[in-house]
């Protein structure tokens, strides 16, 4: 995607739904995003199982996960699943990912120790982009190895197939391995619960380290999911937001809170988003923080707050949403 211009996501909030996505395929959004971990301590979904639910009721957004826990994964079994995904949506596909770590009790009983996710996340993503460039091919690394595997995506009629290369794998976290791990192996950043100005550091840090090791991010993918609530009435918009974050957050003060999950009237969350897209971020991903009316967030950040937003003249060459 361009970097001169701002483009919105929405998170597909509680479940995918197949009504609610084609009226946001309706809106001017750019992508649809969900996640979910393997054993979560209420019953929501999976991430793949939810992706590929967005893959099959959605044509023109891309789809992709935020985030996909990917320590608890075989990297040999994800790429073939996101690979075949990503055939069947024409390469609508976008990978994101994060290490977790919340729940100890899910790594414990995927057999995976809580303190070498990083690591395995990181030699995940070299297995995927083995995978996804073609052809046999070989790996021996700490966690994963096997010998002369060729994947092979589906093929879905006349279609173009799994884009070369595979889906884009964004990068999702807060602290500094994570950072590291998007500047030296991911094709894009996707902090969480985070201020402008803490976005704006993380985007130096990506640079500092991606210079050090002599990557090239033109096309990066500067994004960031925000737990957000717009409305016409402020004070549902502040009570969503309040209500939605629960014992964690909920109890803060406002003003904190609106620091990491704005909320208000149209034109006040479109003042605080534009403080993200000032602090180098061009793909606005909306996660409404909202047990009712999801939709109704999606609508008006779409159509009233979206417009207000615009890509400073002094943008950083190189970024891109």
């Amino acid at each position: 995607m361009a970097d001169d211009r701002v483009v919105l996501g929405a998170a597909a909030i509680p479940e995918p739904d197949r009504d609610w996505l084609a009226a946001v395929e309706r809106l001017p959004i750019a992508s649809v995003w969900q996640g979910g971990h393997v054993l979560p301590p209420s019953a929501t979904g999976e991430a793949i199982t939810r992706l590929a639910l967005m893959t099959a009721w959605t044509e023109r957004v891309r789809v992709g996960t935020a985030v996909l826990m990917l320590p608890l994964y075989h990297p040999v079994l994800a790429a073939k699943q996101l690979a075949d995904l990503d055939s069947r949506s024409g390469g609508r596909v976008v990978a994101g990912v994060g290490i977790g770590g919340e729940f100890p009790q899910e790594f414990a009983a995927m057999g995976v120790p809580v303190k070498e996710r990083g690591a395995r996340a990181d030699e995940a993503i070299d297995v995927l982009r083995k995978l996804w460039r073609g052809g046999p091919v070989s790996h021996g690394g700490r966690f994963f190895a096997f010998d002369d595997v060729d994947l092979r995506p589906v093929r879905h009629g006349a279609g173009p197939g799994m884009r070369p290369g595979g889906p884009p794998l964004v990068v999702s976290g807060r602290k500094e391995p994570a950072m590291r791990r998007a500047a030296r192996r991911g094709d894009g950043w996707m902090p969480y619960l985070v201020s402008p100005e803490a976005y704006a550091r993380s985007v130096q840090t990506i640079r500092d380290e991606a210079d050090a090791v002599g990557r090239d991010l033109t096309g990066f993918e500067w994004t960031v999911y925000l737990y957000c609530s717009v409305r016409a009435d402020r004070e549902r918009a502040r009570a969503d937001v309040a209500g939605f974050l629960g014992s964690a957050y909920g109890d803060k003060p406002p003003e904190l809170l609106d620091r990491i999950a704005p909320s208000g009237t149209p034109e006040e969350v479109a003042a605080r988003v534009q403080a993200y897209v000032d602090a180098g971020a061009r793909h606005i991903v909306i996660s409404p923080a909202a047990k009712e009316d999801t939709l109704g967030i999606v609508r008006l950040a779409a159509e009233e707050v979206l417009p207000r937003l615009s890509v400073p003249a002094a943008a950083v060459p190189g970024a891109s949403a």
